[in-house]
């Protein structure tokens, strides 16, 4: 990553500890299941009979803070092998919890040695069964790109490309340039920074994501997007189903973001998958118990995708999470740094 990025502070080592022995499946499904499912293949329904308390205006309560830090690693796309199967057999299961059982004891050990490196900046999130985020298409994967997405893939540009050169900003991509890390790719994990909080007023929800501190400021009241206004991450306008479910709809994206993020763990690597103006995104926050929410995001984007795809991830409520600073660009110098860093490799300097 172009920038020394912060971690989140104060992870308890006792917490990280307790990785090795943690077998729960996400808590916000009636189906979570603790041993190997008898079809592998079965996706839980939601459970939807679950009434919130409505907030002091009549609208279902969402208000709180829910990281999705349990959710680190695991992947957005399930592999090739795994097929259709949504849940783990009882082997990947064990090792997936050893994986992050292992990565989790880096952090003591750093703490001993009295050193800092990856085991303070990784939060290993919580082993459960899921194969992956992705729910549709039913292998788990992303769509093929069409043959224009093909196209703009190729003309982007990112650090996390191999063998890139840098010559002026656009060699970079828009989170190496703290600009965003894209929808919905920023309500997906990454190694660190993955708080998010709900705020409601009247007619109005708002989304504070501690990566690259954006907020969405989301419209209930009925009202309309700013026709011909296209922003980075779209814009989105909100409605209320079944007395427990906010549903989300955003277009009037830029053309310029990115729908996945190399970031979230089992993402495409190069951080290169276009978005056009066309993206359309639908998302539902269904309210399942008082500290459990499902997210259900469908998004669908002509231009880039030969279909729409589907993810669903279990949210889990903690309050007592802390959204700390996110100091990107830390001096401003990083982006020049590499220009002349690779302008100086490839003998550019002296010419100019």
């Amino acid at each position: 990553m172009v920038f020394e990025r912060r971690a989140r502070s104060g992870v308890s080592p006792a917490w990280l500890a307790m990785l090795a022995g943690c077998a729960l499946a996400f808590s916000g499904l009636s189906s979570a299941v603790r041993a190997q499912a008898p079809d592998l293949t079965a996706i839980p329904a939601v459970p939807r009979d679950y009434k919130p308390a409505n907030t002091a205006w009549g609208e279902p309560d969402l208000r709180g803070t829910w990281p999705i830090d349990h959710l680190n690693f695991t992947p957005l796309q399930r592999t090739a092998e795994q097929g259709n199967r949504y849940w783990l057999t009882d082997e990947e299961f064990a090792a997936r919890q050893q994986t992050l059982a292992t990565r989790g004891q880096a952090y003591d050990k750093e703490i001993q040695g009295e050193t800092l490196g990856q085991g303070h900046w990784v939060e290993p999130g919580t082993a459960n069964r899921r194969t992956s985020f992705l729910i549709d298409p039913p292998n788990g994967r992303l769509p093929e790109l069409t043959e224009e997405g093909k196209r703009r893939q190729a003309t982007k540009h990112s650090s996390y490309i191999a063998g890139q050169t840098y010559d002026w900003v656009t060699d970079f991509d828009t989170w190496d340039r703290c600009i965003t890390r894209g929808l919905p790719a920023s309500m997906f994990p990454f190694n660190y920074n993955n708080g998010i909080r709900l705020f409601q007023a009247p007619g109005l929800v708002a989304i504070q994501m501690e990566m690259v501190h954006e907020v969405r400021l989301i419209p209930t009241d009925g009202s309309g997007p700013a026709e011909g206004v296209g922003f980075w991450i779209g814009q989105s306008r909100g409605h209320w189903e079944n007395g427990n479910t906010l549903v989300v709809e955003t277009d009037h994206f830029n053309g310029l973001g990115a729908p996945v993020n190399v970031g979230t763990w089992g993402s495409p690597p190069g951080n290169n998958t276009p978005q056009s103006t066309e993206a359309k995104l639908t998302e539902r926050f269904i309210m399942t118990g008082p500290d459990t929410i499902v997210y259900e995001a469908t998004y669908s984007d002509p231009v880039v995708f030969t279909a729409p795809w589907t993810v669903r991830l279990d949210w889990r409520r903690n309050d007592a999470y802390n959204l700390f600073e996110y100091a990107c660009h830390e001096g401003n110098v990083q982006i020049r740094g590499y220009i002349t860093s690779s302008r100086a490799a490839r003998g550019l300097l002296n010419r100019e």
